[in-house]
């Protein structure tokens, strides 16, 4: 099964199971990886997190955040940020360093390994890590994984977007997983990326295969498509 093939079956939604599966957000975000990196083994490298996963001795929250963030040095790329190698999982583990999404995708996927639940937060401009067993506490792994309260987070949406958006507490509620995967490809579309040969198609491939995608967005991105397949073929 190709990338995007099985990137489709992981997000697709199993309708006819009494209990449907659990998407896995680390699959998925390796089958991203695997259109830009045509040699990477997804089952191989849920294997490699299995393996990190396993080094961590705690398994807490705080446990995992500071195993990651402290043990292990994963850092936020703030010297090349549009770096697309940044987005992609596999280039994660083997650089330690990444954007706010995929340090936080690798946070959550090393908790869920642990049985710790971790969600995501995909706050305007940056992303977060939320404690569900803690009111009002963030963890920042684009920052060395430190902790935020409902004061510190505004203060950072205040950075990002200065004073002419803002903030709310319901910026902050924990975001589904297919919309992590929507924006992790949205990156890579407006991205230095997508310029190059090719790689528009899958991406927009990618972003056709999820699911719930409002009828003028699908539309936008058949488009998108056929604009891609024209250009490069």
């Amino acid at each position: 099964m190709d990338a995007v093939a099985r990137f489709t079956a992981a997000v697709a939604a199993d309708s006819a199971d009494a209990q449907p599966r659990e998407m896995r957000l680390d699959v998925a975000a390796f089958c991203i990886a695997q259109c830009a990196h045509p040699d990477l083994d997804v089952d191989d490298a849920c294997v490699r997190l299995d393996l990190l996963a396993a080094e961590c001795e705690e398994p807490t929250f705080d446990g995992v955040r500071m195993f990651l963030f402290g043990e292990q040095e994963f850092v936020g790329n703030v010297n090349d940020y549009a770096d697309p190698e940044n987005s992609f999982l596999d280039a994660v583990l083997d650089r330690r360093t990444g954007i706010p999404i995929t340090l936080s995708i690798l946070m959550m996927e090393v908790a869920r390994r642990h049985g710790v639940v971790a969600h995501g937060v995909g706050m305007p401009g940056h992303f977060l890590v939320q404690d569900p067993t803690r009111d009002a506490t963030w963890c920042d792994p684009f920052h060395g994984g430190v902790l935020l309260d409902v004061d510190d987070c505004r203060e950072l949406f205040r950075r990002v977007h200065g004073t002419t958006s803002q903030f709310s507490r319901a910026l902050l509620v924990p975001t589904a997983p297919h919309r992590i995967l929507a924006r992790m490809l949205t990156n890579l579309e407006h991205g230095r990326l997508a310029k190059e040969s090719g790689n528009l198609e899958w991406i927009t491939q990618l972003q056709l295969a999820l699911p719930g995608i409002p009828d003028a967005e699908r539309t936008r991105l058949r488009k998108t498509l056929r604009m891609a397949r024209s250009r490069w073929n």
